[in-house]
């Protein structure tokens, strides 16, 4: 169970900051210190509001995960067919990058600094991804024959252009990304 806490104005305020913050520094670079004084709030209020750096990680993620499914679900709602949901998802994640992840995936980015099981963010990185992985697998169990294995091979493609967008490889992963798919798609 990941526990969540309450957010209070300044809690909110200090959130948004350790957010901005991890994203583009990484979450083990950035201090209390530096996240109140951002916030404008006391490291006091920090420790009152969140009781670690732990939970702060564990709501800037959940936070960001939050957000990125209310948005992907806007992208697929607007869309009925069923190739065209799965595409939905590459042109989702594709605006979302343009908006919001610039450096790359934030579940990706925080994996490479939290591989331990036991820290309480692991289980929103890991959870998000199976999440994605299920949901790809939802998207496709009606339109081929093999369903689990388009799901993975669609998750490698959409996992793959955001370390390559994050990397800034080359020019427009998530495209590319989106065409294989569509290929993909067209063969089942």
């Amino acid at each position: 169970m990941i526990r969540r806490i309450v957010m209070t104005p300044a809690s909110r305020r200090a959130l948004e900051a350790a957010g901005r913050l991890f994203y583009e520094r990484g979450i083990h670079a950035v201090g209390v210190d530096l996240i109140a004084a951002e916030a404008g709030v006391t490291k006091k209020t920090l420790y009152d509001r969140f009781g670690s750096k732990e939970q702060i990680v564990v709501e800037y993620l959940a936070d960001r995960d939050e957000r990125w499914r209310v948005f992907l679900a806007g992208h697929l709602d607007a869309v009925q067919e069923p190739r065209a949901r799965v595409l939905a998802v590459f042109d989702a994640t594709r605006a979302w990058a343009a908006e919001h992840s610039r450096k790359g995936c934030s579940m990706v980015n925080a994996h490479a600094e939290i591989s331990d099981s036991s820290h309480p963010a692991h289980p929103i990185i890991i959870g998000q991804k199976k999440w994605m992985l299920a949901l790809f697998a939802d998207l496709v169990r009606d339109i081929a024959p093999h369903p689990e294995q388009l799901a993975q091979t669609l998750m490698l493609l959409h996992e793959g252009a955001l370390v390559a967008n994050g990397l800034n490889t080359f020019t427009d992963p998530v495209r590319v990304a989106r065409d294989q798919a569509e290929t993909l798609l067209a063969a089942s």
